[in-house]
Formats: C-alpha cells, structure tokens, sequence
C-alpha cells in the first residue's frame, strides 16, 4: 500500500520537483570570497537561502546556520535520522553543448545544468520524500532532518562547523553517490608539492604553465608559455603527445610560443574517465629539446612520479588495493610553473590498507629523491566504514531492494561524502548501477528525472522505517 502511495505521490509532484531543482540550478554556486553572513561567498549564500525558501514553503520548520548550512525538520521530536545534501558546485569550463551551465534545460527525460545530479537533484529528492511522509500523514516517532550545506566541494567545513554546535542523529545518509549502499569510503591525501630555482636565462626555456581549477577535478585544459623554439618544433613533438595521450595541443604565436592543451575533465574519484590535460601537458614540455636547468630537471623529475595514464600512483611507489575497497586512484590537477619555481596538487584516494607509513612517507621520500618539497600539510585522511550487516545499512539495503526488484550489495566507493567522519553515517543515492553517466563534475551534466523520482520513493520509504512509530 505505502509503495504504491509513495509512487503515486511522487508522479503527481514530477513538475514541482523539476521546478524546484531548476530554480537552484540556475544559482551559480561555485566557492567564492566569505563575505558577513555568506562564509563561501556569494552564490552558495544565494543557493542556501533559495532552498531554505523552498523547504519553508512546503510547511518545514527551517534554520540557517550562521551562512554555513540550512536545515529542515519534519517535526520536533528526538533526533532519528539526518539526511546530508549539499547546494555548492565545482567551477564550470566552457565545453558545455546542450545549455549554458547555470541555464537549466529539460531535454526529454534528462535535465542538464551544474548541480542537477551532484547534489542540488537528490537534495530535492530527499526533500519531496520528506513531503510525502508528511503530506502522506504517516507517523512518525522521531524527527527526519534535511541538512543541506554549501562547501562539501571545498573540504566540507560547513559539515565541521554544523557538527560543533549538534549531535550526530543516530542514523545518517547523504544522497551524494550511489545506489545500493555505500558503506566503505576511501581514505584521502591531498599532496602539495613545491619547487624553487634561480631563472634560467638560456633558451629554450618553460616561461610559465598552469592547468586546473578544483583538486577533486581532473583538468580539461592546462596551457604554457614556451620561449626559444618555433611553432613547427613545437609541433612536431606535440603531434606525437597527442598520438600517445588523445590529449590535444594548439599552438600560436613567435618567438614565445603559447600552447593549450585540452583533454577532458572528470571527478577525481574516477580520474580514469577522464583525459589529463595537465598530465598531457607535462608530456610535451618535458619532451621538447629544452635548455638544461635546475628547473626543468626538476620538472622532469615532477612528471616521472606522475606520468600521463597513471591513475594508481604506481610511478610514485604507492599503489596498492585490497578486497574491501579496492585500489588506489591518483591524479595531478592542479599546477603552476614560473621562471622561478612550481607547485603541483594532487589527489589520491586510498584503500583501506592505506597508511601513512605507506603511502604519506613513501611520497615524502619520492618528493625529496626529486629534489622536490612536499608541504607537511600532506597526512591520510582515514578511510571510512560502517559494518554492512549494521541495522542501519541493513534497513537501506532492504528500501532499494522493495522499489527496484534488485539486489542490493554493499560497496566502497574513491570518493567523500559528508558522512565521511560519522559514525553511523553512509552515502545512499542516487545513481543506480544502471545509471547513465550523468558527467558529474564535467560539461553537461545532467540527472534523469525518472531516477530522481524512484530515489525519493526509496527516501520516504527509508524515513518511515528508521522514524516510523
């Protein structure tokens, strides 16, 4: 009975949902400058106080808390479960084909805009299963309360900040991920190298490079400033990078030639699915006949520990996997070259078996054997692990199992999620294992309207099973 009435319910609000998410797509809110009462500048504040609006209109009690998370509450009863989302996105590039970014466009099942599969789309899937319940009259024992933050891109402080002044509910999922359970996450290093070394004045020479704009973003395009070589040398090589990587080069100007490289981008948790353009680019510099130099032995010493198609941190002596959480993933997607020095970031996603013994030291002494620095910042972020035979995973498994038909097995995932540091919290939702790419983090991203729809179903569901009377 509850299912078909979920089902119901849920179609005769597909328009409103659609509506709802596009008014928040259309806020641009990538981090920008903390200004009073906005900690992460302006767009995510406007993103924040658009979805506060919209939860109070659907009849729930809502508060800001100090610009760095909003919450909704279905009543105020003792704390049962917390439902984490967030409104802030990554940067855009300018690939986008179907519509512009902040200009959401339903196209047949699909909407496309920045936001609509990671996390503004299931944030409203979790919203309209809250309204179901509610609308439904269902009984509830406990509260059900939406979290919705705005710097889970950016290191999640709004998360840490919220959690400072309130207990963790007893149970908590973030629609951030996938379907059916994600119980185990990945640990995390973000390394930090740097370089220095006096200007060389001999030619050729690298005058500047610089690629990337997020760290859990491989990069699409990256670009250099090239001085004492011609178009046609330059060329040369590039023709030859570009058979070896796919990624491509354009060339222009005289005596300084600039070269853009344009690869394609992807989440950091997947660098497979992507093509480095800043790897990429690294191929070509460090192949050109370049003049000898502190600096470019040290770059060519940076590209060694991460070749272009390395994504398990192999060049740099830290790959490895095991059974539960499989293998590692590492990619460079930030750097930045002058005439005096670079940096270099990069992210790398670590098994359970990871330490810093491992993987943080072994990455220290690669840096120092290249006459590198890799900034003390630079420590394992723990894995994460809720049991899979929990009553909690147990009882989200079995929700997806009713409105699929399929079964449902726990699994670990590269990428963090809010409930990363919680005890009792896992990624739940929303892309199915059939789900479509969705080119989360990338140009066009979209969400299926149809699968937001049975994911708050699968919500409402999981509400009435863990607050129910």
């Amino acid at each position: 009975m509850l299912k078909e009435q979920l089902k119901a319910y849920m179609e005769a609000h597909r328009q409103q949902m659609i509506d709802d998410i596009s008014a928040l797509v259309a806020i641009k809110s990538d981090r920008g400058e903390p200004a009073p009462g906005a900690p992460y500048g302006e767009g995510p504040a406007a993103a924040l106080d658009k979805a506060m609006e919209i939860c109070a209109g659907k009849g729930f009690a809502v508060k800001n808390w100090d610009g760095y998370v909003g919450t909704a509450d279905m009543n105020d009863k003792e704390p049962g479960l917390d439902i984490l989302a967030h409104l802030d996105v990554v940067p855009v590039s300018d690939g986008w084909t179907v519509t512009e970014p902040f200009t959401p466009k339903l196209v047949g099942n699909k909407l496309y805009g920045r936001g609509t599969a990671d996390d503004k789309g299931p944030a409203m899937a979790a919203l309209y299963a809250m309204m179901a319940v509610k609308e439904l009259g269902i009984p509830l024992k406990a509260n059900c309360r939406l979290i919705l933050g705005t710097d889970e891109e950016c290191g999640s402080s709004d998360i840490r900040h919220y959690y400072a002044q309130v207990p963790e509910a007893p149970c908590t999922f973030s629609p951030d991920a996938n379907f059916p359970c994600i119980n185990i996450e990945k640990g995390s290093i973000k390394g930090w190298y740097h370089a220095q070394y006096p200007e060389s004045a001999e030619l050729p020479r690298i005058v500047s490079a610089q690629g990337g704009t997020k760290i859990n973003v491989v990069p699409n395009k990256a670009n250099a400033v090239v001085e004492g070589l011609t178009v046609a040398e330059i060329q040369a090589v590039a023709d030859k990078v570009t058979a070896e990587t796919g990624v491509q080069f354009t060339l222009s100007g005289e005596g300084q030639v600039s070269i853009l490289a344009v690869g394609q981008d992807a989440h950091a948790a997947m660098p497979e699915k992507g093509n480095n353009a800043i790897t990429g680019l690294l191929t070509l510099l460090t192949a050109l006949p370049m003049a000898e130099s502190e600096g470019f032995t040290k770059l060519c010493a940076f590209q060694k520990l991460y070749p272009h198609g390395d994504w398990s941190g192999i060049a740099a002596g830290i790959a490895m996997e095991d059974a539960e959480s499989g293998a590692m993933t590492s990619c460079l997607d930030i750097f930045s070259l002058s005439l005096t020095g670079f940096e270099g970031q990069t992210d790398c996603r670590c098994p359970i078996c990871a330490t810093d013994e491992n993987v943080t030291e072994v990455l220290k002494a690669g840096a120092e054997a290249a006459g590198l620095t890799l900034d003390p910042s630079c420590k394992l972020n723990a894995p994460h692990y809720v049991p899979a035979d929990s009553p909690f995973v147990q009882t989200l498994l079995s929700a997806y199992e009713t409105y699929t038909g399929e079964k449902g097995e726990p699994m670990a995932i590269g990428g963090g999620t809010y409930t990363h540091h919680l005890k009792n919290g896992v990624a739940f939702g929303c892309e199915f294992p059939w789900t479509e790419d969705v080119h989360m983090h990338g140009n066009d991203e979209f969400t299926n309207i149809d699968e937001l729809i049975l994911s708050a179903q699968i919500f409402a569901q999981v509400i009435v099973d863990v607050c129910g009377a």
